[in-house]
């Protein structure tokens, strides 16, 4: 059996701005976030990353420093979005933003944000690193994962079908896997 844990970044100050990262952003974690970062509650295992700063402080003060950076982790390419607040997408671009991340959450939609990435590349990335992740042996295996709300989601859409959650920064999702099958054992909001 393998226990995955989904645990998406404590909070930065663009998270706290409720804007989209900017391609190349690499925000560091605010105060607040390296409190919840320190909070957490983690078991040992195999620990990933995304190669963002944010996330490797995350592990790092959740008490990981043996870390695999996995740029299959990384959030994903918002292009045109990028930088931007959900209010000022809507000002320049109407109800079209909306349209981009339901086609950026479709796992099957060769759209997405303009100058972004597509749903099913996006989708494919994440799919591509969960292939990846050790079969089930005669012990339980556990994989730590510091990654991003997007890609989080994406687990979770692939996996178990999930289609939404509510994550806030510094959620934790834990999924297990027998052979082929995955199911969630648990979501959880971070610490505050």
């Amino acid at each position: 059996m393998l226990d995955l844990y989904l645990i998406r970044h404590a909070s930065t100050v663009p998270n706290a701005e409720k804007r989209y990262p900017l391609a190349g952003e690499d925000a560091p974690l605010s105060r607040l976030g390296e409190k919840q970062a320190a909070a957490l509650k983690l078991p040992a295992g195999t620990v990933f990353s995304s190669p963002a700063r944010r996330t490797v402080q995350t592990a790092s003060l959740a008490g990981f420093t043996k870390v695999q950076i996995s740029p299959e982790l990384s959030e994903a390419a918002f292009g045109v979005m990028a930088g931007r607040t959900w209010a000022e997408l809507e000002a320049a671009h109407g109800t079209a933003p909306a349209s981009w991340i339901r086609a950026l959450s479709d796992p099957a939609s060769l759209d997405g944000p303009p100058e972004g990435e597509s749903g099913a590349a996006f989708h494919t990335r994440v799919g591509g690193w969960l292939e990846r992740l050790p079969r089930t042996g005669p012990e339980t295996s556990t994989v730590l994962a510091f990654t991003h709300l997007g890609p989080m989601l994406a687990a979770l859409r692939l996996t178990v079908g999930l289609r939404a959650a509510e994550t806030p920064p510094c959620s934790v999702a834990h999924l297990r896997r027998s052979g082929a099958d995955w199911w969630l054992a648990g979501l959880a909001p971070g610490p505050n």
